[in-house]
């Protein structure tokens, strides 16, 4: 059972409620949750949410009744670990079965599209990490242009090599950790403490898709972007 699952807190400082906030017409939330439903290789969906209304909407929708979340994870400090160990057990145990994969779409960053689903699963498949983690090529470098102060004041490069890098395409890669699409091994999920204790490997997407929505300005950004998309598919 490939279980789908989707953190949905009902705070937010950034952008009020912004998880149930109307995007591009219908709440945000939806913009992941639909995906989940329509992938032929997702089977069960659970969302993990402290908030009534979106709980009862997901179940609505097909998704599992675990529950609401316990408040001890609906906390700003609340790691998203513990979030995704809790929705695991909750969904299992309202599934009547294991699972064999925990696939996470993060609500916030609603521009993923179907085949980057898919292709996160199928690196899963064949590689068999303890996690998959969406990743993105990071916009700045620290090897070349990213720089931090000394003790003086005086700027250095944050991460500098013998002689030195002068051409951002000699740089070693570097990424961002996009908060996108995540497929977790259970029994890693299950015993271990943090997400970076095992074999993580990266699923590179564009930057483009990978925008999390943390501010208005990123709301507005990723409106645009997914009207754009909407009116490509005529």
């Amino acid at each position: 059972m490939i279980l789908g699952h989707i953190g949905a807190r009902k705070g937010s400082k950034g952008v009020v409620r912004k998880n149930f906030k109307d995007l591009c017409g219908k709440p945000m939330i939806d913009w992941s949750l639909d995906q989940l439903f329509s992938h032929p290789m997702v089977d069960a969906v659970v969302v993990s949410t402290d908030d009534e209304e979106m709980y009862e909407h997901a179940v609505a929708k097909g998704a599992l009744p675990i529950g609401l979340r316990p408040a001890h994870l609906a906390t700003d400090e609340a790691p998203k670990w513990g979030v995704w160990q809790h929705a695991m057990e909750a969904g299992e145990a309202a599934a009547g079965k294991e699972a064999t994969a925990f696939l996470d779409l993060d609500c916030t960053s609603p521009l993923r599209l179907p085949k980057d689903i898919t292709g996160a699963l199928e690196l899963y498949q064949k590689e068999r990490p303890d996690m998959v983690m969406s990743v993105c090529e990071a916009r700045k470098n620290p090897y070349f242009n990213l720089v931090e102060p000394d003790e003086t004041g005086a700027l250095h490069v944050s991460k500098p090599l013998p002689g030195g890098v002068w051409a951002r395409q000699a740089a070693p890669t570097v990424y961002e950790h996009a908060a996108s699409t995540y497929v977790v091994a259970p029994k890693y999920l299950r015993e271990a403490q943090t997400i970076y204790e095992g074999r993580v490997i990266p699923f590179e997407m564009p930057p483009e898709r990978c925008i999390d929505i943390d501010s208005p300005f990123d709301f507005k950004l990723v409106e645009l972007l997914l009207q754009e998309q909407l009116d490509s598919k005529g």
